[in-house]
């Protein structure tokens, strides 16, 4: 998942560089991922108030967009941050086999209280022959539809709970000359392609269900399977529906793809995007009165799903000073402060954590459904962050802009099948 697109003020990088500098334990952590601006302060916040007070060290948090391609320069340089929060969970499994990563166990921590603490299944994406590389260190909710919520109280739309409901709605507001139905964009830089990713995900849980997606994830089905094709069909379908239309969704960037739908003329009236995507709505958009949302409808009958994402953090250092920061950073003290910071949607995967620790309403629903979803064992995660990064940061995103741009489904399907490692 990507996220800011804003770089930290250099002032601001500047002050914390300094005061880091002024400190006299002379122990540095680094710590690298792809989000940035407010949500990178809002961590460093968090260290800085809760972390590093009690602790002899200190620790920064340095986030980039090209964070894929950055932190493969930086670890087959030798060069690696002590610790890199990966999107995709398939690289940390990835650093895990090249015996880059350092596993959990080998740095002390034990597994009944990893798992009292995220529970088995997030700990399993990061597991590599019976040792565990990955700790959980922010999750959201992807199955997730905004829209104008002034327009859907005045021509009285109702939210759809099933996809016959949705594509009925979308062509009654055609028929009304309110808006484009949807806004969808895939820009981004030189991850573009991954929210078109998401939307197969969603489908793809909701028509072959959790047990076939798995078999999709780990390859026991290939990707031209006919119910993969059924989802790029279902998915193209709704591409007349959006904003530009299909060839112009590659190069809206995603970051600003719901800026129409709060426009003063609404020139969309829907986008589907995680929970996250409220970091960038335009300012002054109050979410629960411009903007509302549903849940990403059911497909076939009695098929659910709920797509969630996040990181998973690998271990480059072992260090005792490493060692204290994973451990404070993964308490629940911290995490629930993480989530009360304002501005700044960062869910936590820690199951003790409830949706009391956020001051937004809508986030803190979220928060306690993701939490409820991964109790249950009813979530999945983002297939594309799970496979191979050949394929999942790859050909599954390039051959996404390809179809959008002209390629049929099934010479894509194909090729992108032919791409696994």
């Amino acid at each position: 998942m990507r996220r800011m697109k804003w770089l930290v003020p250099l002032t601001a990088f500047a002050l914390i560089v300094a005061a880091c500098g002024d400190d006299d334990s002379g122990v540095e952590i680094s710590v690298f991922g792809a989000f940035s601006s407010i949500e990178a302060d809002a961590v460093n916040a968090v260290i800085d108030d809760m972390i590093e007070p009690d602790a002899d060290y200190t620790a920064f948090y340095e986030g980039s967009e090209s964070f894929e391609e950055q932190i493969k320069i930086r670890v087959d340089g030798g060069n690696p941050p002590d610790i890199a929060m990966y999107p995709q969970p398939g690289s940390v499994v990835e650093m895990a086999a090249s015996g880059d990563a350092i596993a959990l166990e080998d740095l002390g921590f034990s597994l009944a209280d990893l798992e009292a603490t995220f529970g088995s299944y997030l700990l399993s994406l990061g597991e590599y022959e019976g040792k565990h590389y990955g700790i959980p260190t922010n999750v959201n909710s992807k199955s997730l539809v905004w829209y104008n919520k002034p327009v859907f109280d005045t021509a009285g739309y109702t939210t759809p709970t099933t996809w016959t409901e949705w594509i009925a709605l979308m062509d009654q507001m055609v028929t009304d000359g309110y808006a484009t139905p949807l806004c969808i964009g895939t820009g981004s830089e030189a991850a573009t392609g991954w929210p078109a990713t998401d939307w197969m995900e969603d489908i793809m849980l909701r028509t072959a269900g959790a047990d076939v997606y798995d078999q999709w994830v780990s390859h026991e089905i290939p990707f031209n399977d006919p119910t993969v094709l059924r989802a790029m069909d279902l998915f193209e379908s709704v591409w007349g529906y959006s904003l530009g239309g299909a060839t112009a969704i590659p190069d809206i960037d995603f970051r600003d793809a719901p800026d129409p739908m709060v426009a003063e003329e609404p020139g969309c009236l829907m986008h589907r995007q995680a929970s996250f995507i409220v970091n960038f709505f335009p300012e002054g958009t109050v979410v629960g009165e411009d903007i509302d949302l549903f849940a990403f409808p059911d497909i076939d009958p009695g098929v659910k799903g709920s797509l969630i994402a996040g990181e998973l953090a690998a271990v480059f250092t072992d260090s005792p000073e490493v060692r204290d920061f994973v451990g404070k950073l993964i308490s629940t003290d911290v995490q629930c402060a993480m989530g009360q910071q304002e501005g700044v949607q960062r869910i936590s995967p820690n199951i003790n954590t409830t949706g009391a620790c956020y001051g937004d309403p809508i986030v803190a629903t979220i928060a306690q459904s993701i939490l409820d979803a991964l109790a249950a064992g009813g979530a999945r995660f983002d297939a594309s962050d799970l496979m191979p990064s050949a394929v999942g940061s790859g050909s599954f995103w390039t051959g996404m802009n390809e179809w959008m741009r002209g390629k049929d489904a099934a010479t894509v399907a194909a090729e992108i099948e032919a791409s696994w490692p």
